[in-house]
């Protein structure tokens, strides 16, 4: 790894690359070094693969405390892209024989029968579009026996399967339901088997005290440190932990997933399929996707506070679309104290991840990566 010292822009990074050509150099510091300022944010680490090599830019500390800097192994909570993760895991038992995601609810947690919710299909939760759930949990729902009593006692709002509501509750109950399926507790399957399988050695739900050291301060809108909490369906909705060096091999992964399991490979066109048409972007589990090339106006609308705040109406796609090479494919995750983005486009073989240790605007993350990624061809 070459590490450089690049001249003061307004604020002295610490910059670090692999393989990285000059150019491509240039152009992430002269948008990441902007966007850091302008968000007031502590610390960056930035991962791109272009022409089959990946490159990696870490910027600032990922403590004030301490002033560790910013490395590729910096560990940052990812928030929601962590639901990614979730429907591979779904996906790896549907492709497994062990999960059926067109089945009801109610087959694999019963005690669900008799209620709405227990009607709906498997996949209508992971893609959102299972009854209009709420963003969040009520503050009040904390114990699993609460959760359990939250959804059996859902009223109807809609009819399954035609809007999408963005929903933590949502996909937890899916995450929960792929595990039940397997008869292990979620985060056993997702630590012990899927992890492993995607060679990803550096991510966790919990982050292990021999990785502490690793592991990013969040900061908050006061710049108050802060690290992710605990609360009901927490590792499937939003609990992932991982470095930049992880994050990017499993962006790749999603492009070129020869090396993998035959098992794996479909799970991840299971995860990469559509599902659902909402406006402009097409819902697939977990992932998001876009025909490419793509607008950088789309991109915003698409990951704009509406498109998470609002029911949105969507048109069932019968049979589902198979994952498709020309698409931009991406995802955000935040908790309160950190703010990611990922994005791959298969035809091009590019991908780029943006992790910062301070939650910042989805249009600021968006307008960062597109900028990156446009300039790459000339």
């Amino acid at each position: 790894m070459i590490i450089k010292r690049l001249a003061p822009l307004s604020l002295m990074f610490a910059f670090s690359s692999v393989y990285a050509t000059d150019a491509l150099q240039a152009r992430v510091d002269q948008v990441i070094g902007p966007l850091m300022k302008e968000q007031d944010i502590a610390g960056m680490a930035v991962a791109v693969y272009v022409d089959g090599q990946p490159h990696y830019f870490t910027y600032g500390v990922a403590s004030k405390a301490d002033g560790r800097p910013v490395t590729a192994d910096t560990l940052f909570e990812i928030g929601s892209l962590s639901k990614t993760y979730t429907a591979t895991l779904a996906a790896l038992a549907s492709a497994e024989g062990k999960l059926d995601l067109q089945a009801s609810a109610r087959k694999y947690q019963p005690a669900l029968a008799g209620t709405p919710l227990g009607e709906v299909s498997v996949l209508e939760l992971g893609a959102y579009s299972a009854d209009c759930l709420p963003l969040q949990f009520p503050d009040e729902v904390q114990s699993a026996e609460q959760t359990l009593a939250f959804f059996q006692h859902w009223q109807p709002r809609t009819k399954h399967g035609t809007q999408r509501c963005y929903s933590n509750p949502s996909l937890g109950l899916f995450g929960d339901l792929a595990a039940r399926a397997q008869h292990r507790p979620f985060a056993e399957v997702m630590t012990d088997h899927l992890l492993p399988q995607l060679g990803l050695r550096h991510t966790y739900l919990q982050v292990p005290s021999s990785a502490q050291g690793l592991y990013a301060q969040g900061y908050d809108a006061q710049n108050r440190p802060v690290h992710v909490g605990p609360g009901p369906y927490a590792d499937q909705a939003y609990g992932i932990k991982t470095s930049a060096n992880d994050l990017l091999r499993y962006l790749r992964l999603q492009m070129q997933p020869a090396e993998l399991a035959p098992a794996l490979r479909q799970a991840m066109a299971i995860t990469q399929a559509g599902y659902f048409k909402v406006g402009s972007m097409t819902q697939g589990l977990g992932w998001e996707r876009y025909a490419y090339p793509v607008q950088l106006n789309t991109l915003i609308e698409g990951n704009s506070p509406q498109l998470i705040l609002q029911p949105q109406a969507t048109q069932r796609l019968n049979p589902p679309l198979p994952a498709q090479p020309a698409a931009w494919y991406n995802k955000t995750g935040s908790t309160n104290g950190f703010g990611v983005y990922a994005a791959f486009i298969p035809s091009e073989g590019k991908a780029i991840a943006l992790l910062a240790n301070r939650n910042y605007p989805n249009e600021a993350r968006v307008r960062a990566a597109y900028k990156i990624l446009e300039k790459l061809d000339h």
